[in-house]
């Protein structure tokens, strides 16, 4: 915490920001991070623009990083299910974590939630973050009822797992343990490539894996019963015995080692040549040791074998691919797999599928199409296929749950279900095509608000950027005039003191003059002499500038003190009149744009109008205090005036809209209720002059029979209004422009959005026999 204050915000916001675009990188980690906290953080750093405001406010200041939000359970801090990027959390690398907590530290009581990036993808690979890593279920041969679950990631190796449960089952180093993976189906596959991934392995999510230690006489538990041995060769698949156990696929040029394994004759060549060094070559399988180096000879018999069986494999197009269920029993490349097992658990391709058979005939496996939601199929509580529905409590049963726990409940079979739902799914679909319509229309019209101001925005910097640029250019004049008049008065100032330096200096030399002669002369011993010089060495010398002697020389020079402290005085007042200025401009931009909902919220944006005599159509006559405009056949006397309109039924108001406006007017007859600019032409017959049938108005036009509005001479027909009273809202920064009915509520009749470029004005075009009131 006490680092956080050290660092600023916008650094933070800089260095986060890059570490954020890093790309993912295989077996690097990154860190989870509640997307609460996150987006708190955000607004503390500014980190988007429209966080500026706020930046560094202890408002929105996050605190320690807190992940409680995507805990599932505090104790074991494993995390929820489901959870989604961006939506619960997002992610942030190491580097990026560690400055994190520098700053703000961790809640109590909370571990980071670090996970691995992995490489995803049958065809194009890719790297991803693992943010739920593999939960398998560790336990030891010789007492397989104790499972442990722990989560890997699919980056981890075998050799990290063995060590984890040699440490969990108390398994000693030197102790000889091998790892096998067992399924469901009491198959069992050994896990001999300690540096194989789980991901390279195929071990799946919730796999048995077991650790089985050697006895001290040197046998394996597995091969030391007989029972064991029997299952195992009773339904054992016969690829698989003849699998090495180093690249794990079918035997090439299979070779037989003492102590009796069979390998690939360059995988245990190759496994040999890195044991080189030591001297000491092992088996791969059960790590017994050779020394020296044994020769290798091809197994004759073990090569026809393996010969025959690839003539029984299946062709390469079954091979699983992107998108298909693979085979659970498969090792090295999978096959596609055919039929999925509810009892077993398992997927098999055809192969495995008629081994299966075969093993568990007439016993009621039941099968079903290949899926990877066999999980999902299967009841938790006891292990039987979900075929039954309870509608009381809305989830899918087995018969077990409808004999037990939903005993009392109204139960169905899932297909019965199932036609029930099929009736509604119709319905459902057109509601979300209606929400689907609904949203899209609600879409567009915020992308229009966003664009409009963005827009608006732009053209506020634009206008801001000129004026400033004409405010500095103005200041720059200033300042170079006064630089010309201190110049001009020192040029002046200095010229006069110059000539009085030099008559100073003259008068100066002649005194010093005078004064050696006085000298020479205090020593004659010529009495008349003395007596005639004394005189005239003696009389006063003429003053070369009246008043030298009394005034001090340097008190004709003007002082600028006085003008640097008017300067000063300028800049103060400068600097207090633009803060108080930008304060009053930064309170109307940072202003939360929320529109108005009812009358009341209007209201306070209403504005009093008035009408400009001085633009009033002769046909148009006003009445109660000049706050109602009718039309009349009998022209009135106004004078002419450039700004009125001479053919056109119309007429301005006075005031210009400043920020948010509202005003209400009640109408009759045919009416046009108008915004414009001020620069529209008043004079002749043309559309430039006709409020709406140009770019520079806006109208709602009313009549008895229809409404519409119309800009630029466009004109969009609108749902009839039975009110006789319109509210009008104007947000000219937004680009906003709204009508509305008024009555006991407010209902929306039309509203626009746009870029206004100049001030408007509201404005009326009266017909014939037709009336508009202020009100």
């Amino acid at each position: 915490m006490a680092e956080c204050c050290k660092t600023d915000v916008e650094t933070q916001r800089e260095e986060i920001a890059a570490l954020l675009k890093m790309p993912l990188r295989k077996a690097e980690t990154w860190y989870l991070v509640d997307i609460s906290w996150f987006k708190m953080w955000k607004k503390y750093v500014g980190f988007d623009s429209w966080d500026i405001y706020v930046r560094g406010s202890q408002n929105v200041f996050p605190g320690p990083v807190d992940n409680s939000g995507l805990l599932r359970d505090w104790d074991t801090l494993d995390i929820k299910e489901h959870l989604i990027d961006e939506l619960d959390y997002t992610l942030v690398p190491t580097e990026g974590w560690k400055k994190l907590v520098s700053w703000y530290g961790l809640k109590d009581g909370q571990e980071p939630i670090a996970r691995k990036v992995v490489e995803a993808g049958m065809f194009v690979k890719h790297c991803k973050v693992e943010v739920y890593p593999t939960e398998l279920m560790l336990c030891e041969y010789n007492n397989m009822d104790n499972i442990v679950p722990r989560r890997f990631s699919k980056a981890d190796t075998i050799a990290l797992i063995e060590r984890e449960m040699r440490k969990l089952f108390s398994v000693p180093d030197e102790k000889e343990a091998r790892l096998w993976g067992k399924y469901m189906s009491n198959s069992w596959e050994p896990l001999n490539n300690l540096n194989s991934t789980i991901q390279d392995a195929g071990l799946y999510q919730g796999q048995v894996l077991v650790i089985e230690q050697k006895n001290e006489d040197g046998m394996w538990p597995r091969e030391s019963s007989k029972t064991n041995k029997k299952t195992e060769s009773r339904i054992s698949v016969d690829r698989n015995e003849f699998v090495c156990a180093v690249c794990l696929d079918l035997l090439k040029d299979p070779v037989t080692i003492l102590c009796g394994h069979s390998y690939c004759k360059s995988c245990i060549t190759g496994h040999w040549d890195h044991e080189d060094q030591q001297r000491v070559y092992s088996c791969p399988q059960c790590r017994q040791t050779f020394s020296p180096r044994p020769a290798l000879a091809k197994n004759t018999m073990l090569a026809e074998v393996v010969e025959k069986l690839k003539k029984t494999e299946l062709p390469a197009d079954c091979y699983a691919g992107a998108g298909d269920v693979e085979c659970d029993v498969c090792t090295g490349r999978k096959y596609k797999a055919v039929k999925s097992c509810l009892l077993c658990l398992n997927s098999y391709c055809q192969n495995h599928l008629e081994q299966h058979e075969g093993f568990f005939k007439g016993k009621k496996h039941t099968l079903t199409e290949a899926t990877g939601r066999l999980q999902e199929m299967i009841c938790s509580e006891h292990e039987k296929h979900l075929e039954m529905y309870c509608i009381t409590d809305q989830h899918c049963i087995c018969v077990l749950c409808m004999k037990y726990e939903h005993k009392n409940h109204h139960t169905v079979s899932a297909a019965e279900q199932r036609t029930e739902i099929q009736k509604q799914l119709k319905e459902t679909q057109k509601m979300f095509q209606q929400t689907i319509q609904q949203r899209e229309k609600d879409l567009q019209q915020l992308r229009e608000t966003v664009e409009s101001h963005k827009r608006s925005a732009q053209t506020a910097v634009k206008d801001s950027e000129k004026i400033f640029t004409e405010l500095i250019r103005s200041i720059e004049r200033s300042r170079s005039e006064l630089i010309r008049l201190i110049r001009d008065q020192e040029k002046t100032a200095v010229s006069r003191a110059e000539g009085r330096l030099e008559r100073l200096e003259q008068e100066i030399s002649d005194l010093r003059r005078r004064d050696a002669e006085l000298e020479q002369l205090s020593h004659t011993q010529d009495h008349i002499q003395f007596l005639q010089s004394f005189q005239s060495l003696t009389a006063p010398p003429e003053s070369t500038d009246s008043g030298i002697g009394n005034d001090n020389p340097s008190s004709s020079l003007f002082s600028f003190d006085g003008l640097r402290e008017s300067v000063h005085q300028l800049r103060d007042k400068l600097q207090d009149f633009c803060k108080e200025e930008i304060k009053k401009i930064s309170d109307r931009v940072t202003f939360t744009n929320i529109v108005p909902k009812t009358r009341n919220d209007f209201l306070q944006y209403s504005h009093q109008l008035t009408l400009d005599l001085n633009t009033i159509n002769k046909h148009l006559c006003l009445s109660e205090s000049n706050r109602v405009i009718a039309n009349t056949d009998k022209a009135q006397l106004y004078p002419d005036h450039p700004d009125r309109f001479d053919q056109w039924f119309q007429v301005f108001c006075r005031e210009r809209v400043c920020g948010r406006c509202y005003w209400e007017i009640e109408w009759s007859g045919d009416v046009f209720i108008s915004v414009s600019y001020k620069s529209i032409i008043r004079k002749g017959l043309g559309k430039e002059c006709v409020f709406g049938r140009n770019a520079k108005s806006w109208s709602l036009i009313c009549t008895p029979s229809r409404y519409s509005f119309i800009h630029n001479n466009i004109e969009t027909e609108l749902p009839e209004v039975s009110s006789h009273r319109i509210g009008v809202y104007v947000d000219p920064s937004a680009g906003t422009l709204s009508f509305y009915s008024v009555s006991d509520t407010m209902s929306l009749i039309h509203t626009v959005q746009t870029t206004f470029t100049q001030p408007l004005y509201p404005g009326f075009r009266v017909g014939s026999g037709s009336s508009v009131k202020l009100c």
